[in-house]
């Protein structure tokens, strides 16, 4: 694709990159044939090609954006389905991700959208104040096929209760079962620990008797990806330094083997912190440390193996991996591979490269496509007649739990079940998963 930059654009990093990945784009339109917005909406301007021209326009003129290409935009799951399909290697990701802070920067929202971002910019990755936010929304959940567009769907995805802190969220560390084979640290996440701390016990438990010392570092708390995405790049950059900074604190004291990451939408972004702070001198090379040693939970513990598993599972399991998983972090047979070793039938669901409208903040910034996409992602999953739901992104277990009455868990939960941990709360009600909550002699609930 040919460019028109200028030269002082040029001496910015940012358009820099963007021109060169947007001379790697060849028209061929191969990402409209898995593109979510595309496949649902049928409009070019919806789909990874016309977004690109639309944003090519918008970087070289430099000014403020129309309202035509913010709505374009906008409408982008930042799914990366795009980058999977696409043969010249268009990076899309980084390319929208500086379209996203364009507009940030020179784009004048009304006022009510513009009120609904910086609120969800400063509440979801403050656990204190999301806390607060859930116990607030649950008075007006009952309300919420009342109001209309964001709020509505704000109330609708609140849950119905709100589970108390977890002291495996504070800062410490938590020994291995017997002899130490490595140490790693875990990022608890901002909105994980607040929604479904169960997740971090789960995987401190199944790392601990897999001899893993899991440490939850002092000020590691977000990861920046929920404010990356918004084009909110002050903010994002300001959290990640901070988590950075906690985790060179921890490589350079007793060290570290592996960073966990339990969220895999956080673990693309962590995974992208040495591009991310490229020109910071400062920090580029903390995150290319940091980078460097990131793993998705699952693909650490395929690195490490998987201890057997201690009672009888056999239950089939649809499972669905997450576009940050598959698309971000090309992530996608460790997953599976560890279900199915811990003695789960494992069941593929049809269209399983579409979004199912989570994506971050997407699915309460634009809830009519979220809603379409998930329904038809649960149309799909409950064609496999599985028992059970299993993803690695609390975005995506949210988003689609409240499609369906299939119990939906997270994959370390699963896998902490089947080698000595407890039943996940979400299947004790379920026939399929009938019988003892968990194995003789089996770690107790709470990460120790």
């Amino acid at each position: 694709m040919q460019t028109n930059f200028t030269l002082t654009q040029l001496a910015n990093a940012d358009y820099r990159d963007s021109e060169a990945i947007l001379r790697k784009c060849v028209h061929c339109g191969f990402c409209t044939a898995t593109c979510p917005t595309y496949v649902l909406l049928g409009d070019e301007l919806d789909s990874p090609r016309g977004r690109i021209y639309q944003i090519k326009d918008m970087l070289e003129k430099g000014g403020p954006p129309t309202e035509h290409q913010v709505k374009h935009v906008d409408r982008c799951l930042s799914c990366l389905s795009c980058m999977t399909t696409c043969p010249s290697g268009v990076n899309y990701m980084h390319l929208v991700d500086h379209a996203r802070a364009h507009i940030e920067a020179t784009h004048a929202r009304p006022p009510a959208d513009r009120a609904i971002r910086d609120l969800l910019a400063r509440v979801l990755p403050n656990p204190r104040l999301f806390r607060l936010a859930l116990i607030a929304a649950w008075f007006g959940k009952p309300f919420a096929g009342l109001l209309p567009g964001r709020l509505g769907a704000l109330l609708a995805l609140a849950p119905k209760s709100v589970p108390g802190p977890s002291h495996s969220d504070r800062a410490g560390s938590h020994p291995a079962v017997g002899p130490r084979r490595k140490r790693a640290a875990l990022l608890v996440g901002c909105a994980q620990q607040v929604l479904a701390p169960q997740i971090n016990e789960a995987t401190i438990r199944l790392l601990n008797r897999q001899g893993v010392e899991v440490v939850v570092a002092k000020g590691a708390d977000c990861c920046g990806a929920l404010t990356h995405h918004m084009g909110k790049t002050g903010l994002s950059d300001a959290a990640a330094k901070k988590t950075i900074d906690a985790w060179i604190a921890e490589m350079d004291g007793e060290g570290l083997d592996a960073i966990i990451v339990n969220t895999s939408g956080c673990g693309t972004t962590v995974k992208d912190y040495a591009y991310q702070f490229r020109e910071d001198a400062e920090y580029a090379p903390k995150a290319l440390r940091v980078a460097a040693i990131a793993r998705d939970v699952t693909e650490f513990l395929a690195e490490i193996g998987l201890s057997a598993p201690v009672i009888e599972t056999g239950q089939a399991i649809a499972y669905h991996s997450a576009c940050s998983m598959q698309h971000g972090q090309r992530i996608k047979d460790p997953p599976r591979h560890l279900l199915r070793g811990a003695g789960f039938e494992v069941k593929e669901i049809p269209e399983a490269h579409l979004c199912c409208g989570s994506a971050g903040t997407y699915n309460m910034l634009q809830p009519e496509i979220a809603v379409q996409l998930r329904d038809r992602k649960v149309r799909n999953i409950e064609s496999t007649k599985a028992a059970a739901i299993a993803a690695g992104n609390l975005g995506c277990i949210t988003q689609i739990a409240t499609g369906t009455g299939l119990p939906i868990v997270h994959t370390v939960e699963l896998l902490d079940w089947a080698t000595g941990g407890p039943k996940p709360d979400a299947l004790r009600d379920s026939p399929a998963f009938a019988g003892p909550a968990q194995a003789p002699g089996a770690a107790p609930r709470a990460a120790e």
